[in-house]
């Protein structure tokens, strides 16, 4: 069984980050191996939350492993809090990272044209240069504008601007960059990514849902990964995530008295270990 390393925090309710990771990557048949840089009562959306920050524990946690020998077959960064979590996380692919192992990148950070509560644009920065030591990198529209330093545009966008931006991304040093919220149909919605090693271009679209929800970034980024340690291609992973991530929000529209509370994944996970059997 491969195993994964995930670097992200942790809401105790609210799903989102470590609560989505875990049970997805783990009903697609590879250990999820975590660090938690962060325990909350609830995520961040939710007022008057408690917050352990946690990252004195990340030094201590990689030197144990380091010590006895563990190794993973992929690291997956997700939201990041602090200029020193990246630090440390860079220092956990320096460590860890082989030729044979896939490091992910999510820069999670950012929507809708705004940054995340407490993040600024020196922020977006620093984590562009943890960009530069992934080998895939899935950023929303708004998370790379931030990163590249270029005009958020909303809608009315067409291919050659996603392609444009793309290919920055891939300058930033990472091999594969995939973006995430792409649209240039009102009704539709899905994913284009670029490989800069073969030049080729891919794009995946399914229907748009008109309801958004906490996590499903995390939801996306998980599956994807999951996908990809068992044996699927990128863009093949690429389809399998967009799909389970619609077929969530379809499983929580109507059945969500609250948004904030992410979406109903788990009724799904029949679905997507179907999937991946095919």
């Amino acid at each position: 069984m491969k195993r994964i390393v995930t670097i992200q925090d942790i809401s105790c309710v609210g799903k989102c980050s470590l609560t989505v990771a875990l049970p997805i990557i783990s009903a697609m048949g590879t250990e999820a191996a975590v660090i938690p840089t962060a325990v909350l009562s609830t995520h961040t959306a939710f007022k008057k939350f408690t917050f352990c920050d946690l990252t004195k524990e990340i030094t201590p946690i990689c030197e144990h492993w380091k010590n006895t020998g563990i190794g993973f077959d992929a690291i997956y960064t997700g939201y990041l809090g602090s200029f020193e979590q990246i630090e440390l996380t860079e220092k956990l692919i320096a460590d860890f990272k082989t030729e044979n192992s896939l490091t992910l990148v999510d820069p999670a950070m950012a929507d809708g044209g705004k940054l995340y509560a407490g993040f600024t644009v020196d922020f977006a920065k620093r984590m562009s240069l943890l960009c530069s030591k992934a080998d895939i990198i899935v950023p929303n529209i708004t998370e790379a504008s931030f990163m590249l330093g270029v005009p958020y545009i909303e809608e009315g966008y067409d291919e050659e601007y996603i392609k444009d931006i793309l290919k920055k991304l891939t300058d930033l040093g990472c091999k594969t960059a995939v973006l995430t919220g792409v649209s240039f149909e009102k009704d539709k919605i899905g994913v284009m990514s670029y490989n800069s090693e073969s030049g080729k271009y891919f794009s995946y679209f399914r229907e748009r849902i008109p309801e958004s929800f906490h996590g499903t970034g995390d939801v996306f980024a998980s599956t994807f990964l999951g996908a990809l340690m068992r044996g699927r291609s990128v863009d093949d992973a690429l389809k399998v995530a967009t799909d389970f991530t619609v077929e969530s929000i379809k499983a929580t529209v109507g059945n969500a008295p609250d948004r904030k509370y992410g979406v109903n994944f788990e009724e799904v996970v029949p679905y997507l270990v179907s999937r991946m059997d095919k």
